[in-house]
Order: structure tokens, then sequence, then C-alpha cells
């Protein structure tokens, strides 16, 4: 039986058996809460980042989780870091008959005054969400292709279709992600491969808590518009995660799921 394929009365499977999941920004935040995740619903793990000593950490604590896993640094601001990427993941891929997964993590949270923009800024924040999405997405599906089966899994942001002041950049490179999300399920789903993307609300992790706690008249005015009256926590996206992930959503392509506590409602 195909991954594809389930027989009449089962239920869907949310496990990751049989799987290789390559998560990018991996080190920190979201990406390191999945990685655990997929390590204990049974995947084998390719985790990358940019921080060498916080990327072994976590491949220790998914092993803890019962996860077998490799970590491999890089720096995808850049296609000279994406296509070492490729290099080492092409190298360990070839030599599984996994199934494969890829979860595009990479990323961090940017807010400035339009008027204040720089080049450097704008080449930045669409290099690392937008042009490192699009590329390694590229590669993986080359090997999805090949197996006739993968999951694609982007990090897009209810700032995608909302605006507020200082998220002009940002928003146009995670609207960017969504949209690129319909594209190539248009592309590559006759081919086998699903590309979904997770949107969450403002989520807490190191540098986005200090943020708020500095700006607390900002951070009211932001979980004002949640209907559930806080900002999400890593551990929140986590079903999404593994539902998009697993044989669960094999019917799902295409689809920017909004995780955000009601935020799209509420506004």
């Amino acid at each position: 039986m195909t991954p594809q394929e389930t027989a009449p009365g089962d239920l869907p499977s949310f496990r990751l058996d049989g799987h290789l999941a390559v998560i990018t920004g991996a080190s920190q935040g979201i990406g390191r809460t999945f990685a655990i995740a997929y390590a204990q619903a049974g995947a084998e793990l390719l985790l990358t980042g940019r921080d060498d000593g916080r990327l072994r950490e976590v491949q220790r604590a998914a092993e803890s989780a019962g996860g077998r896993a490799h970590s491999i640094s890089a720096d995808l601001g850049n296609m000279d870091g994406i296509r070492s990427l490729e290099r080492e993941v092409c190298g360990i891929v070839e030599a599984s008959k996994q199934q494969l997964i890829l979860v595009n993590c990479a990323g961090f949270g940017f807010t400035k005054a339009a008027l204040e923009i720089t080049e450097q800024d704008w080449d930045q924040v669409l290099d690392v969400h937008a042009k490192a999405t699009f590329f390694c997405s590229q590669f993986m599906a080359k090997l999805m292709i090949a197996r006739k089966y993968g999951k694609i899994i982007n990090l897009s942001s209810t700032w995608s279709t909302s605006t507020d002041a200082g998220k002009s950049v940002y928003g146009l490179a995670k609207a960017g992600v969504s949209y690129m999300t319909a594209a190539l399920s248009t592309e590559w789903g006759p081919l086998g491969v699903r590309v979904n993307a997770i949107a969450p609300t403002t989520t807490l992790s190191e540098n986005t808590s200090k943020a708020m706690r500095e700006n607390e008249a900002r951070a009211g005015r932001l979980r004002s518009r949640i209907i559930l009256g806080r900002f999400a926590e890593p551990a929140d996206l986590v079903g999404a995660a593994l539902f998009l992930a697993s044989p669960a959503s094999d019917f799902v392509t295409g689809h920017t799921l909004y995780v955000d506590g009601g935020w799209h409602a509420g506004g």
C-alpha cells in the first residue's frame, strides 16, 4: 500500500515512520519544536540552521525523543549556502528509500517603517523568506518526484494578508510564500508532491518575546486582534505541521492553513 492509499474504514495516520524530514531553521523556535515533534512521530531528521551549537543541541533533543537525526550548518540567505545544503542533503537522501518531507522554517521576524527600509533590508528579508523557500523546495521536489511522493510545508504568516506599520517588506515576503505554495502545488501535484503552508499569528520566540516586552502598547494592540486572546507558542503549530507532513493530508495541496487563534475572524 503506497503512502497515498488508505483502506476503507482505516483511520488516517499522523505517524511519520518511514519518512525523512528536512527542516530548515531548525536551531530554534518553530523549527526546533517541529524537529522534536517529528522525531516523536517516527521520522528521521535532517536539520539545518546557521548556529551549529544550537543545531547540535536540537539534534540531541530529537534523538532523546526517539528519532534519528543529522545536522548540517548552512546559511540559506545566499545561493552558495543553499547549494551547499543541496549537496549534503542529496548525499544522505540518495542512500535512503524513505519518503521525503521538507519544512521551510528558516526565517526571522522583521518590523521596520517603510521610509527607513534599505536595499540591504529588502534583500535580506526576501532572500531568506522567499528565495531560500523556493530553491530549497526546488531541489527537494526533484528528489520527491523521483519517488513519486513528497510533502513540502512552507512557513507563511498572517502578515501575508494583513497590514500593520512596519510590516511592508515582511508581509510582501510572506505573501510571496503563500502564492508560491499554490503555484508549486499546481506544477508538482500531478507528480506526487503536495505543497502546503502554515500561517501563524505572532509566535513567541526568544526574539519575539523580547520585542513584545519592549513595546507593550503594540503588543496589546496586536493581541486584541486575536480571538483567543494570546499570541501563539511554537507548540500551537505542531498539530498543523504533523497533519500536513503525514498521510492524513494526502488529499490536501496548495493550501495555506492559518493557525492564528482567530486573527482573521476577529480582524
